[in-house]
C-alpha cells in the first residue's frame, strides 16, 4: 500500500517504486559513462595527462559527500526547472555511481594480464575487440562487482534525493514530478510524532539494510568466483 495518512492504514509501495526508478535510471546512465571512462583510463591513456586528471577529479568525487552532489544537482536542474523531480533525483544518485564505476573498471582491467592483449593482438584482434573480447571477459565478474557496489551506494541516500526529488506521499511515476523514495521518506516518518510512521519508518530501514546486505554479498561472491578464475 502507499504511504498513509496519520491514524490510517498503508505502507510504502510508492516509495519502493520510486526508489527502484530513480535508482534504475541512475545506473543505466551512470554505469555505461563510468565504464567508457574507465577503460580509457586502463587501455588507452594510462600514461597521459588526461587521465591524471580525470583520475584526480574522480577521486574527489568519491570522497565528496553526496549533500553536496544534491545541492550541485538543485543548482543545475531544480532551480532552472523550476520543481523538483524524479530526473533531477536520478541525475544526483547517476553523479554518485559513476566514480563508483570508474574506480573499479580502471581497477579490474588493469589486473588483466598485458599476456592476454598481446596474445589476441598477435592474431590481428583490432584494439577494441581486444578490450570486448579479452579484457572485458576475463575482467567480468569485477565489472559486474562494481556496479552491484555503486548500487548498493546510492540505494541508501537520502540527502542528494532532499534536495531534488523531494518526496511525495501519493502513488506517482511521473519523472517530471517530485517523486518518493525509500531513503526520504524514512527521514520523514522518523522525524514525525506519529507511531505509526514511525514503524513505517522502521520498516523501511529494515529493507533496505536487508537490499544492501543482499547486493554486498552477492558482490563478494561474484569477486570470489572471478579470482578462482
Amino acid at each position: 500500500a502507499m504511504t498513509p495518512p496519520p491514524g490510517s492504514d498503508g505502507g510504502l509501495l510508492n516509495a519502493i517504486v520510486g526508489s527502484l526508478l530513480m535508482t534504475a535510471i541512475a545506473v543505466l546512465v551512470g554505469t555505461p559513462l563510468g565504464l567508457l571512462a574507465g577503460t580509457y583510463m586502463a587501455e588507452y591513456g594510462r600514461h597521459t595527462r588526461l587521465t591524471a586528471v580525470v583520475r584526480f577529479v574522480n577521486d574527489i568525487l568519491l570522497s565528496a559527500p553526496s549533500i553536496v552532489v544534491g545541492l550541485f544537482v538543485y543548482e543545475v536542474m531544480v532551480a532552472r526547472m523550476g520543481h523538483f523531480s524524479a530526473w533531477a533525483g536520478a541525475a544526483a544518485l547517476a553523479v554518485i555511481v559513476v566514480p563508483v564505476v570508474v574506480r573499479t573498471t580502471e581497477d579490474m582491467l588493469l589486473l588483466v594480464p598485458d599476456q592476454l592483449r598481446e596474445a589476441a593482438a598477435a592474431l590481428g584482434a583490432p584494439r577494441c575487440m581486444v578490450i570486448a573480447r579479452v579484457a572485458y571477459r576475463a575482467a567480468g565478474a569485477g565489472l559486474v562487482t562494481g556496479g552491484l557496489l555503486a548500487v548498493a551506494r546510492v540505494s541508501g541516500e537520502t540527502a542528494p534525493l532532499l534536495f531534488t526529488a523531494l518526496n511525495n506521499q501519493f502513488w506517482s511515476i511521473d519523472l517530471d514530478a517530485p517523486m518518493a523514495s525509500l531513503p526520504a521518506t524514512i527521514f520523514q516518518f522518523a522525524l514525525s510524532p506519529y507511531e505509526d510512521w514511525q514503524r513505517l519508518a522502521w520498516a523501511g530501514a529494515l529493507v533496505i539494510t536487508f537490499a544492501v546486505l543482499a547486493l554486498s554479498i552477492l558482490a563478494r561472491a561474484l569477486a570470489a568466483r572471478g579470482a578462482r578464475r
